[in-house]
């Protein structure tokens, strides 16, 4: 895989992520906030900043047809597995021309045409969905295989072992990819995980896992490589477990106060992006590179944020559609 392809994905997921995050100042008034003019997304995002390697090495080894699940820190998901970024925006932005016409959000933003099957607000509720969309694969005869994403505080909830122990008991074509952030919503994970955590709960159930850096994309990238082939070619279920740091709080809001400012610098310092174009300038690729590359990313996203303005807003009437309803009633 090549090192400028992946970094090319953390810097549009980066970019995208911060030009977000910046749309919805403002936007909260549950913090005393004023909603004021320069609020495009509307309430808190749950922003992957610093955590762009784990999805870019992942999703670079999947191709279209393959399927993803996610969790509520979907965005740079759903871009890595190739969704329109203008779309995505739009669709933060609550617009038309969203990839959800506006209706889903950050927190349920899917993209079907890329075999992005949707984030979730439900903690753990991506592991049971892409068990179903694996088995169905399966039964299809369908080579590909379903990358879920999860974070380490899904680990303590019931459908991991469930999902799991599904996958395992009928050898389904699913990577399982825990992004261990160390931390579960506003407290440490360690402090509410029993055991040695999340690979070795995978392991019992029969899910050979293996750990990874999960801010060296790299070192990601090759895990994931190995883990996607074997799940692809009948070996049944993987476990990545990607240790990695969460820079921002739980929410664009969260201020962090029940954080000691030591770790959060601790996270900063891990940053994937500082870390690739280091080792890529070691390698011998110029700053004009790495530069050109930044700005063109930087672009995309101006265009973005064009398009998602430029989208009106659904009409009235769409807010029926794409609703499941069974039997008759006033709703018709």
């Amino acid at each position: 895989m090549d090192p400028l392809v992946l970094y090319r994905s953390m810097a549009r997921i980066r970019a995208f992520e911060l030009a977000a995050e910046a749309a919805s100042i403002g936007g909260v008034a549950a913090l005393g906030q004023q909603i004021d003019e320069r609020t495009k997304v509307r309430g808190p995002l749950h922003v992957s900043i610093g955590q762009e390697a784990v999805a870019a090495g992942v999703c670079a080894h999947l191709v279209r047809e393959d399927l993803l699940t996610s969790n509520h820190r979907g965005h740079g998901h759903t871009l890595a597995k190739g969704a329109d970024m203008r779309r995505m925006m739009a669709e933060l932005f609550g617009r038309r021309d969203g990839c959800n016409g506006g209706k889903g959000g950050s927190m349920h933003i899917a993209d079907f045409s890329v075999g992005m099957l949707g984030a979730n607000g439900v903690v753990g509720a991506g592991l049971p969905i892409a068990c179903g969309a694996a088995h169905a694969l399966k039964l299809l005869g369908r080579p590909n295989v379903v990358a879920c994403f999860f974070g380490d505080g899904a680990v303590n909830r019931g459908p991991f072992l469930e999902a799991l122990n599904w996958a395992a008991v009928y050898r389904l074509p699913v990577l399982f990819v825990c992004e261990d952030n160390r931390w579960s919503a506003t407290s440490p994970t360690g402090e509410l995980t029993a055991g040695p955590g999340v690979a070795a709960r995978s392991d019992a159930l029969g899910v050979p896992a293996s750990s990874v850096d999960g801010n060296d994309v790299e070192a990601v990238a090759a895990c994931a490589a190995r883990l996607i082939a074997e799940a692809r070619g009948g070996h049944g279920p993987r476990t990545l477990h990607a240790r990695t740091w969460r820079v921002r709080g739980h929410l664009s809001a969260d201020r962090q106060g029940y954080r000691d400012p030591a770790d959060v610098e601790s996270a900063a310092s891990q940053d994937p992006l500082v870390r690739a174009r280091a080792t890529l300038r070691a390698r011998g690729v110029a700053d004009a590179v790495l530069t050109g590359i930044d700005a063109e990313v930087h672009a995309e996203v101006e265009a973005a944020l064009l398009f998602a303005d430029a989208s009106p807003p659904p009409a009235g009437e769409q807010a029926y559609v794409d609703v499941q309803t069974l039997g008759a009633g006033p709703w018709h």
